[in-house]
This record gives C-alpha cells, structure tokens and sequence, in this order.
C-alpha cells in the first residue's frame, strides 16, 4: 500500500482520494475470490422489486442485503443461512490504513459490500444510510478496470463531482460528507470490483 502524501487529494469536503494507494492489487484480488467462493455473488432486487445491475456479496460481521423488506444488513447469507466469510487480513489492513491515510483516524469495519459491474452494469444516485455508526468513514476501493465516480454531495441533484476512479484508487468519505449520494457509472472495458468498508453496527 502507499503511503507517499502525494496521492492524498481532497476532492471535495471531506471526501478523500488515494490515488494508487492499494496497487499492487493481487492480493487483494485473491481475496476477493475466497469470499465469493463462500458467498457468491448475486443479483440482488430493490423493495420494489427491480434487479440490480451490479452483482453482490459481503465479508464480515453482518452483510448489506435487499429484497421486498427492504434495505438492511443481515448477520447471516440469506442464501445459505450460513454467516458471512469474515473480513479477510488484507482487506481490514487497507481499510484501516486508508482512513488514517484520508485524516479520518482509527476506523474498523464490521462489514465490506463487494460490488461486481460487468460493461453494462451501474450504480445510480445513493447514500449510505442503513448503518447505526455514521461518525465512521466509508472506504471504497477500486479493482479490476476504471469507472467514473459521481458525486453529489448532500443534495441529490445538479450536476456531480466526476472522479474518475482506476485499479488501487480508495475513495474516502466521511464527516459532513458521510451521508452524500454518489453513484457509478459503467466500468471502462473490462469488470470492475469495488470493495466498500462499513461500520455498520
């Protein structure tokens, strides 16, 4: 992970990019396979009942999880009834390392969403809002190919901040900015894996 100041950019109030902070990103692929492998990725639905474009799964104490009851974290997979894989080493040691790197302090996750977007797969304008702790920051990690970030801010309208995002890019957000919607645009060419770190409980 790097730690050279240089890559530290404040894109916005208190939102944080670490350009290339988690490249190499090899290990941190592996570790994605040995989640999926325990829980696979799936094509979750809104309340409503609309299919997602971005396939899903979750490491950690609780994962974030969507069907007609709505959005909420559940201690177990739904689909096994089996308890999520725990955090792997290298994810919990990136996302600490990069809250700190981002001026956030000391942060431990409970929770890590690992969104999958194939070419035709985004993600439109949210926020993160079904976590008890909202004093903590969310670390959002790219892998795999690049993708356009936006950001709104707090007020979901006008036109957003575009960041683009590349392999080993972590996108810090918190503070002020913890509740700001965002969304993703289609990946550049290839799948795109992107890692969100949570407290959550």
């Amino acid at each position: 992970m790097r730690s050279d100041p240089l890559s530290v950019i404040e894109v916005a109030p208190e939102v944080v990019l670490l350009h290339g902070f988690a490249a190499p990103t090899d290990a941190l692929d592996a570790a994605v396979e040995v989640v999926s492998a325990a829980a696979p990725f799936r094509q979750l639905k809104t309340p409503g009942g609309r299919p997602m474009s971005a396939f899903m799964t979750s490491c950690g104490a609780c994962g974030w999880y969507s069907d007609a009851r709505g959005y909420r974290y559940e201690p177990a997979d739904p689909s096994t009834g089996k308890p999520w894989p725990a955090i792997p080493a290298v994810f919990a040691a990136l996302a600490r390392a990069a809250a700190d790197a981002a001026g956030f302090g000391v942060f431990e996750p409970d929770t890590c969403l690992i969104n999958r977007y194939v070419p035709s797969a985004q993600m439109g304008a949210h926020r993160d809002a079904d976590e008890r702790d909202f004093s903590q920051p969310i670390v959002s990690v790219t892998l795999g190919t690049a993708a356009t970030f936006l950001w709104y801010g707090l007020e979901r309208r006008g036109s957003p901040l575009r960041i683009r995002l590349f392999p080993g890019d972590v996108l810090v957000w918190g503070g002020a900015a913890r509740k700001g919607y965002h969304a993703v645009r289609k990946p550049e060419g290839g799948t795109r894996y992107n890692l969100t770190f949570r407290k959550a409980l």
